[in-house]
């Protein structure tokens, strides 16, 4: 079929489109739309790709992130470990400590005097010393009035008692550090990582996702790194803190008991003279 436009001389030639034509060329034309759009984007897609790490495991963002980053994080994973070493071991001294001073109580619980309750704790360690002392002052007092004997005694005995307190509780403060400041530092790598990316989108003037995530994924993952050193320290510190206070329990009832037996050998010295305080008799004599 022949279109013969209007007006044109019946002998004139007219250029003849083929039915159909039309809309073939009309779908080309919207195909090859999206195909040009694609090849207008391909430029970004090597610098995205160059930028995105090979390796999005933990490790490998370790390994990509940047260098003060990864300080923080290698600082953080030694904290953790310094944290979870120093409670196993003071765990260890706490426990066998508790243990021998049940034992050396239950003895004093047997003892008449405070000679038989040294005599008992000889081949022993903890409460020996605070019987050391309770005698070191009885023999210093010598001849002395017995009312303040007892004071003298006992401000000893709670000397003992916080120097032993103390030995106890040395390097349970890291933990307490390591709890507390842990999640800031994490924080403060995060800042750094984030700044970083930031820098890098400018720089590379796009905001393609390919190029953000992968530095917000490091900086992320030092606060990850301060939360896994922080919370089990918190943890491990209050369960210390609970061993530690049962201690100085323990310490304060041997303490008590010192006590009681050395005012039992006063008693017992001034029952024949009144006012003076004479040496108790001790197992060595």
């Amino acid at each position: 079929m022949i279109v013969r436009p209007r007006g044109r001389a019946p002998g004139a030639r007219v250029c003849a489109w083929p039915r159909g034509a039309g809309a073939a060329l009309l779908g080309t034309a919207i195909a090859f739309i999206p195909a040009v759009a694609l090849a207008q984007e391909t430029p970004e897609t090597p610098a995205a790709a160059t930028l995105a790490p090979a390796d999005l495991s933990p490790w490998g963002m370790f390994l990509s992130a940047d260098v003060f980053v990864k300080a923080v994080m290698a600082s953080l994973a030694f904290a953790s470990l310094a944290a979870w070493t120093i409670a196993l071991f003071k765990g260890i001294e706490l426990t066998i400590g508790a243990r021998k001073l049940r034992r050396q109580l239950a003895l004093f619980g047997r003892s008449a005097s405070l000679a038989e309750g040294a005599a008992a704790l000889a081949r022993q360690r903890g409460l020996e010393a605070a019987v050391s002392e309770a005698q070191e002052e009885l023999r210093a007092s010598v001849g002395l009035d017995a009312p303040g004997l007892k004071d003298r005694i006992a401000s000893r005995l709670e000397r003992f008692e916080a120097r032993a307190s103390r030995r106890m509780a040395r390097a349970t403060g890291v933990i307490a550090t390591i709890g507390a400041t842990a999640p800031f530092v994490g924080l403060f790598g995060t800042v750094w990582g984030v700044m970083n990316s930031f820098i890098g989108i400018s720089k590379q003037h796009t905001t393609n996702l390919a190029v953000v995530a992968p530095g917000i994924a490091e900086a992320l993952l030092a606060t990850a790194l301060g939360l896994f050193a922080a919370i089990p320290a918190v943890v491990l510190y209050n369960l210390l803190a609970r061993a530690l206070a049962a201690h100085r329990a323990q310490y304060s009832d041997g303490a008590e008991m010192i006590l009681r037996l050395a005012s039992r050998d006063l008693d017992r010295a001034l029952a024949g003279r009144r006012g003076l305080v004479r040496m108790p008799s001790t197992a060595s004599e």
